[in-house]
């Protein structure tokens, strides 16, 4: 009796090993998630990682020695064309100026007073002149004695003199005015040196300079970018970069927020491949510049190369290579069969294949399931 409890016991115990075996072992292991292939489009990309630059970034710097006086703009800012950023101490050359400027004014004094002497001595040189005729005529008539005739024409060539003198004053005047006004314009020239100026539309990026510093000649004060040239410089491996072309779309992502896609266009493409890496320098534009933006932020992007339209489309990891062909595996009547597959591309974890039908059902294998092999009955 004993031993039939024992035996039962025993018969019993694999029965119930057996059905955990078979529903927690061999059912897992032979269930394979199935997927259907798609029509559509696929866009080929390729990938590239780099850092947000800018095509060029402008040094704005002092044109001469001296200390800082203002720093009107700072880091992250926008700033206009012809904008003042910066003042340096000029020292003595507004006082100079300022010399300079009362000269022009006492010159044109000078100018305005000569001329109307000019114009009093040119009365009196006419009526001098009337005199010395009447004289002269007098003299001939025996009407007037030499000293009077002698004193008239002394009278009109002192007045004469007088005129010349002024003349000359005048000129004089007129060649000072254009001194002072070249003297003014040289130091107002030499002051424009003192003041720094934007010399486009464009974002501070850097502010290498304080108040009260003491810069070189030459010394940056600012770092400024154009918008307008800002783009990712994008390191790309030569084995996928053939198809990059200036022109291709691409999506872009930073780092500092990954999850959003900003759209792109390749505007330039590196003559030169870098021989260490042998990455190929892209640089893809922004369509709508990110605003604040980072220079050197790390960013990815992935360019457009090619696009197929109105192909079938499956999961990449449902491809498997199997004696040196490319194919899937399908499920007919709950078996696995093995199909060849011609793959025409492969991007973002889609792949646009020839030779399956719409409505094949694919069979996906995870590290869980057993390899798949021909008619192998599956779940």
């Amino acid at each position: 009796m004993k031993s039939l409890y024992k035996y039962i016991l025993l018969v019993g115990i694999i029965v119930i090993t057996g059905i955990v075996f078979y529903n927690k072992i061999y059912i897992p292991k032979t269930t394979y998630q199935r997927v259907i292939p798609t029509v559509g489009n696929l866009s080929v990309k390729v990938f590239g990682i780099g850092n947000l630059g800018a095509k060029s970034i402008y040094n704005i710097s002092a044109g001469v020695s001296a200390t800082v006086v203002e720093m009107l703009s700072d880091e992250g800012q926008w700033v206009k064309k012809g904008e003042l950023l910066a003042t340096l101490d000029s020292v003595d050359l507004p006082i100079l100026l300022n010399e300079s400027k009362i000269g022009v004014k006492k010159a044109h004094s000078e100018l305005i007073a000569s001329q109307k002497e000019l114009a009093s001595l040119q009365a009196q040189k006419n009526l001098a002149f009337v005199t010395y005729k009447r004289y002269d005529k007098l003299k001939k008539q025996s009407f007037a004695s030499q000293s009077e005739y002698d004193k008239a024409k002394a009278d009109l060539q002192v007045i004469e003199a007088q005129t010349e003198v002024t003349l000359a004053h005048i000129n004089s005047a007129k060649t000072e005015i254009t001194r002072s006004k070249e003297a003014v314009k040289a130091i107002e020239k030499k002051l424009s040196i003192y003041r720094i100026y934007a010399p486009i539309d464009a974002y501070v990026i850097a502010k290498k300079a304080e108040v009260a510093q003491t810069v070189l000649l030459n010394q940056t004060l600012f770092e400024i970018v154009n918008p307008q040239d800002i783009w990712i410089k994008a390191y790309i491996d030569e084995t996928i970069s053939g198809g990059v072309k200036v022109g291709n779309s691409a999506t872009i992502h930073l780092r500092s927020d990954t999850h959003k896609e900003y759209k792109g266009i390749v505007k330039r493409i590196v003559a030169q491949s870098d021989p260490v890496t042998q990455e190929r320098e892209v640089n893809v534009a922004f369509e709508e510049l990110p605003l604040p933006f980072f220079i050197n932020e790390q960013a990815e992007v992935y360019i457009d190369t090619k696009e197929y339209k109105n192909v079938l489309k499956i999961d990449a990891t449902a491809l498997v290579y199997r004696d040196a062909k490319s194919g899937v595996w399908i499920a007919q009547n709950n078996k696995a069969h093995f199909k060849n597959v011609n793959i025409l591309a492969i991007s973002s974890g889609e792949a646009a294949v020839e030779g399956l039908s719409e409505k094949s059902e694919l069979l996906k294998v995870n590290a869980t399931n057993k390899a798949l092999k021909e008619d192998m009955e599956i779940h």
